[in-house]
């Protein structure tokens, strides 16, 4: 049964069509939205990695498709969720046309609904602490690889959807990728500028 999680309207898939780069530019202001039991959780996105499939050594697609990539081949609109350092889940959305692999990585949200259970399950109360960085967004929102690799975000009745709620993003950063050691210098970042909660990274 379809359900409307939030104010906003569903991001067809053709948003998802154009090349990483392109897409995280677009992404910018969005909302991502997680339907719950009686409390929705809704982040506006501010910060974005694109990352290119097999052209980009830091992608986990550059050695070709395996089972544990399979989405980013498959068509785009689609969660690609992995898990990192042993302790935390990163969340992506495929892009490029099928067969084409490619992904955009949330980095960080600003908390907008459901901040009460994103606070649970995060185990903080502190607003800037709930989804700056991907592994926090990922706790805050309950995604997981085993309940989220692989769900349309695009589908009406996903309880997972990327949603545009009209909100115009003002100026944008790109700035290099962090936290990585491959093609590190890769203007492949995407920042809401002065928005507090974009992720604080310590190289």
């Amino acid at each position: 049964m379809a359900r409307a999680l939030a104010p906003g309207t569903a991001l067809a898939r053709d948003f998802f069509l154009d090349a990483p780069d392109l897409v995280a530019r677009k992404m910018l202001g969005k909302l991502l939205v997680r339907a719950g039991s009686g409390e929705a959780r809704v982040g506006r996105i501010v910060e974005l990695e694109a990352y290119f499939g097999e052209a980009d050594a830091a992608a986990h697609a550059f050695a070709g498709k395996t089972k544990r990539n399979a989405v980013l081949f498959g068509p785009p609109g689609h969660a690609y969720v992995y898990f990192v350092y042993g302790m935390h889940y990163c969340l992506n959305v495929s892009c490029e046309r099928e067969g084409r692999a490619g992904c955009v990585l949330f980095r960080a949200l600003e908390p907008l609904d459901g901040l009460e259970a994103m606070a649970r399950a995060r185990g903080v109360a502190t607003p800037l602490a709930l989804t700056s960085g991907p592994g926090r967004l990922c706790q805050a929102f309950g995604i997981t690889r085993a309940a989220d690799n692989g769900t349309d975000l695009t589908a009406p009745e996903s309880d997972l959807q990327i949603q545009d709620d009209g909100f115009k993003a003002g100026e944008i950063l790109v700035t290099p990728r962090i936290g990585i050691s491959k093609e590190a210098n890769r203007p492949a970042r995407f920042v809401l500028a002065g928005n507090p909660f974009v992720s604080k990274y310590k190289g």
